[in-house]
């Protein structure tokens, strides 16, 4: 059998430790400290230069020549303005309480690395397992995990999986009942793809589950889980 490790990566930044967060501060003194003025801070300077002239007893507004009527907007005006913007924006929430708790949705936990899980029959029991589906003549073995998450997902989902050799194998045998002289047991080699695009419009599915890396172990089986984790990369 081939199975793919279906991984969305993160959308937005991590949230900073208090180590990070104390750096950043650093370098951003760092970099206050040690730059220059830039225009529009030389535009403040000048106008209020300017303006300390216009009401001083010996102005002269012959001085003034060049500037005309281009100053009436002054740069203080310009950065009220852009308050008044700032004030009106509002960003979108980076945490989303009701979208997180919802497994099926794909758009849950944007600053973590998802895996995709499916439910397959596997003998008498339904188990969550990374999307697997058997190998048939003629395929190769990456072919068969791309059938295998195109099972899963219909059109919902464009992957990229990155390299034609699979990144692990687990292999377990047969109940007793369902084995025979050739076939024992089973071999499940995994493939890993990145999720490249989900279409907008698609309708949640209770038989897939998008988990964080650490919430795996609630799903599959110790030594299913085993295998998996040394190549789920934890972003």
């Amino acid at each position: 059998m081939a199975a793919v490790c279906l991984q969305r990566l993160p959308v937005i930044t991590a949230d900073c430790s208090p180590i990070e967060q104390r750096f950043k501060q650093m370098m951003q003194q760092m970099e206050l400290e040690k730059s220059l003025l830039s225009d529009h801070e030389l535009r403040l300077m000048e106008d209020a230069e300017r303006m300390s002239r216009k009401q001083g007893n010996e102005y002269d507004s012959d001085e003034e020549e060049g500037h005309g009527d281009q100053e009436i907007m002054l740069a203080q005006d310009l950065e009220d303005t852009w308050e008044q913007r700032f004030k009106s924006f509002q960003p979108a929430p980076r945490v989303r309480a009701d979208l997180d708790k919802d497994l099926t949705s794909v758009q849950r936990c944007l600053a973590d690395s998802l895996v995709l899980l499916a439910e397959q029959q596997v003998g008498a029991e339904k188990l969550w397992l990374l999307p697997q589906a058997a190998w048939q003549e003629g395929e190769t073995l990456r072919q068969t995990a791309e059938r295998a998450l195109c099972s899963v997902t219909a059109a919902g989902f464009k992957a990229t999986f990155l390299g034609n050799a699979p990144c692990g194998v687990y292999k377990y045998k047969l109940p007793k009942a369902t084995r025979t002289e050739s076939s024992v047991g089973t071999k499940v080699f995994f493939f890993k793809a990145i999720l490249a695009d989900s279409a907008p419009g698609t309708a949640p599915n209770t038989a897939l589950l998008w988990v964080k890396k650490s919430e795996l172990q609630k799903y599959l089986k110790p030594a299913y889980m085993m295998k998996v984790d040394r190549f789920i990369l934890s972003l």
